[in-house]
């Protein structure tokens, strides 16, 4: 057996790698800094000025970072409540936001999200491809009378139209809870069980280990042990037509989102 060599460590405090001056000139810290010393009139030396100033400043720093990054919401008049608590601390308690809001600000062809899944297959989804998709998820969930504060459910693998239905979820104030499809039975409903979904968004099956694993039987065994369950939704992913007869109340994906068109600002 060949061991490879052990690198040194080393002897003093340089870093092993600092950016070039015109790169950190050209930083986004770099303009935050500069936003900061034009508002408040000081030169902050460096990246330990802006830090110093960081924690002698608190609530303005935060106020500051809100701004800067363009957070789509209500900042609200209290910037920082009961700071000199820890834990208790409160920082823009009187905001509000909706995080689907600004996550689905951007509407252009750059990739959103890209997908492959086990068997080498890929989808590519836009940043515009997205946002209409949610909108298709938000105006089903909101026929099926989705509202803030309402639970969603997803029986989902790491696939879009997870966080699709999670988008339009959260775009309803909607709370959503997820797991994953290899849990059995009893972990579903003990999972969900206890949160009483109004919607449950659940895959056909999956793929593992080169293997086709279904879901559906786990799903209608499952349903008449989660209390509040209104709706089903299946999402096909093994098969393109999956069969929901046997289950309470259900409906695949491109059946239901089918029936609507994409809503522009709606989101």
């Amino acid at each position: 057996m060949t061991l490879s060599p052990v690198l040194p460590l080393p002897q003093d405090d340089a870093p092993l790698w600092a950016p070039s001056a015109s790169r950190a000139a050209a930083s986004l810290l770099a303009d935050f800094k500069a936003r900061i010393e034009a508002k408040t009139g000081k030169e902050l030396i460096g990246y330990q000025g802006l830090w110093q100033w960081s924690v002698d400043n608190v609530p303005e720093f935060w106020s500051e970072c809100w701004d800067y990054c363009g957070v789509i919401g209500e900042k609200g008049s209290v910037l920082l409540k009961d700071g000199d608590k820890m834990p208790g601390a409160q920082f823009f308690p009187e905001s509000s936001l909706n995080y689907a809001e600004n996550l689905l600000r951007r509407r252009d062809e750059k990739p959103a999200i890209i997908f492959r899944n086990e068997k080498a297959e890929e989808r590519v989804i836009s940043t515009a491809e997205l946002y209409d998709q949610v909108s298709l998820w938000q105006q089903a969930f909101k026929d099926a009378g989705v509202k803030a504060g309402d639970r969603v459910a997803g029986y989902m693998p790491n696939m879009p139209e997870t966080i699709i239905a999670m988008l339009a979820a959260s775009s309803l104030g909607a709370i959503w809870s997820s797991a994953s499809p290899d849990f059995g039975v009893q972990g579903l409903v003990d999972r969900f069980g206890q949160i009483q979904p109004k919607i449950l968004v659940a895959v056909d099956g999956y793929y593992y280990n080169g293997k086709t694993l279904d879901c559906l039987d786990k799903v209608r065994e499952a349903q008449p042990q989660i209390e509040g369950l209104e709706k089903t939704i299946i999402v096909p992913f093994v098969n393109a037509a999956p069969d929901v007869s046997g289950l309470q109340n259900a409906v695949t994906a491109p059946a239901l989102i089918g029936q609507y068109q994409p809503k522009k600002n709606s989101v």
